[in-house]
């Protein structure tokens, strides 16, 4: 009896001496600290030239990856669509043009491009409403007898994932993702702090969003900076702030997500052209709400204008280095296009991307049962991916993609630039790692590439459930990584 119950016992002593000789000596230190009772961890590096792992602690255990994520968004797109190309949009309209009268409406055909307006391609963010505008003169349309029209429709009205938290949503980084987008989906909106514990006066947004209704619970407080939330649904005209603000500012701003940008795009586009001159008769309008009250139908229609997006190669530029959680989701959605749906298989957008994401790397030789998305950006907190998963497609991207100049350097530098240009900084490593950062509450990671005596090495680092501050989670990852290396 006693030695059958010493020989489980033997082998569960070995089980754990084994996995701790594994452990690199780094990694052993940084799992003794007390904030890691409780978290797990996961790393893996390896020797692109060969794929050899050079060393790994528990690389299979599923980790959120928080926006670490949208290198496997960012990666696919490039593989599937190339980095040249472009996103359209176009003005069309149907109906009849007589004597500078169009009988009919003007619609803006989307096509997902996340970047239209957008303040991280000023100073041309403005470009394409001059462009519409120029051409709607040119073709002699003084008067619009109908009304102007997005129409989203390419993508669905799911504009934000399902498994997204409450508290992200409305928020400035959480905008939905639909068929048209604009001027990143973010408005700007001003307040105005009196003395500590009075409420905060809200004085209007930019751009204007008139339909928007604030229910404010904000407070000024003595503090330096806020912590205040913008939170309200997708498609959805209310908004509430909660939280505080510093006291006495003349003007404070906080940032929110446009709830609807279709219909906004509208809206904006019919003002734009009554400024301009051009009369529009009808009411903007978007494809949701003309679907929804039978209204659409399909007519011919003529296109009056298109306007490109920047190169993808630049939009996955941006979406690393800033880490924008739009371009990302967008970039799934397109990709997801590819998609056909089975036979009465109902699907969202944000599935058809990730189906097709799975099927392109599996088909490459990847095992990607590591791998669940639910977005592209990672805001999720159940997506889940492992360590080993990302150190295969780092691999794969560095040596046999036909876009791996553009992945790599859509990687910002560490300590010099992006979401990164704090990490590792004043170290050997500044300027000679690329790497992707991810951090939601809970979790910290990254992923990428250092070089190192000419190698280049593919890392993934991932920490869950530590108990300590993001920063000081970003102080020990850094540290390790140096010791490592």
């Amino acid at each position: 009896m006693i030695r059958n119950k010493i020989v489980p016992l033997c082998l569960l002593m070995c089980f754990h001496l084994f996995a701790g000789a594994q452990a690199p000596a780094p990694v052993k230190r940084l799992l003794q600290a007390p904030y890691m009772r409780g978290a797990s961890f996961s790393l893996i590096v390896k020797d692109v030239q060969d794929g050899k792992t050079v060393c790994q602690y528990d690389a299979d255990r599923l980790q959120s990856p928080a926006s670490v994520l949208k290198t496997v968004a960012t990666a696919t797109a490039l593989e599937i669509l190339g980095e040249d190309y472009r996103y359209p949009t176009t003005l069309e309209y149907d109906g009849m043009l007589e004597n500078g009268t169009l009988k009919g409406n003007l619609y803006i055909k989307g096509s997902g491009d996340p970047s239209l307006g957008s303040s991280h391609f000023a100073p041309g963010q403005h470009a394409f409403l001059a462009a519409w505008i120029a051409a709607l003169q040119q073709a002699g349309i003084r008067r619009i007898a109908g009304s102007v029209i997005s129409d989203e429709s390419i993508f669905d009205t799911e504009g934000a994932s399902p498994k997204w938290l409450r508290e992200d949503m409305g928020n400035y980084y959480a905008p939905g993702c639909y068929g048209l987008s604009i001027f990143d989906n973010l408005y700007k909106l001003s307040l105005q702090t009196g003395a500590a514990g009075t409420r905060p006066v809200v004085k209007g947004t930019e751009p204007d969003l008139p339909a928007i209704r604030f229910k404010n619970y904000l407070k000024a407080a003595p503090v330096a900076s806020d912590s205040a939330y913008i939170i309200g649904a997708p498609l959805d005209d209310v908004r509430y702030l909660y939280g505080v603000l510093p006291a006495n500012r003349e003007r404070y701003v906080l940032k929110g997500d446009i709830p609807d940008p279709a219909l906004f795009v509208a809206r904006y586009l019919t003002e734009q052209l009554r400024r301009k001159g051009i009369q529009v008769d009808g009411a903007p309008s978007c494809y949701r709400i003309e679907a929804e009250e039978n209204r659409w139908k399909k007519r011919e229609r003529k296109a009056v204008v298109t306007t490109y997006s920047p190169t993808l190669r630049e939009i996955v530029s941006v979406c690393n280095h800033v880490s924008h959680n739009l371009y990302a989701d967008a970039l799934l959605k397109t990709i997801g296009l590819r998609y056909q749906p089975h036979r009465g298989e109902v699907i969202s957008s944000f599935g058809r991307g990730v189906r097709v994401v799975k099927a392109y790397w599996e088909k490459k030789g990847l095992d990607v049962s590591p791998l669940r998305m639910y977005d592209g950006s990672g805001l999720a907190p159940a997506d889940k991916v492992s360590a080993g998963f990302m150190s295969e497609l780092l691999v794969y991207m560095a040596t046999k993609s036909a876009a791996s100049d553009a992945f790599i350097a859509s990687l910002p530098q560490a300590g010099v630039e992006g979401s990164v240009r704090n990490f590792l900084k004043g170290t050997k490593w500044q300027g000679k790692a690329r790497l992707k950062s991810g951090g939601i509450t809970g979790v910290r990671c990254y992923a990428g590439y250092i070089m190192k005596d000419g190698k280049t090495y593919a890392v993934a680092v991932f920490s869950n459930n530590y108990s300590c501050p993001m920063s000081q989670m970003t102080g020990a990852l850094g540290q390790l990584l140096l010791q490592l290396l």
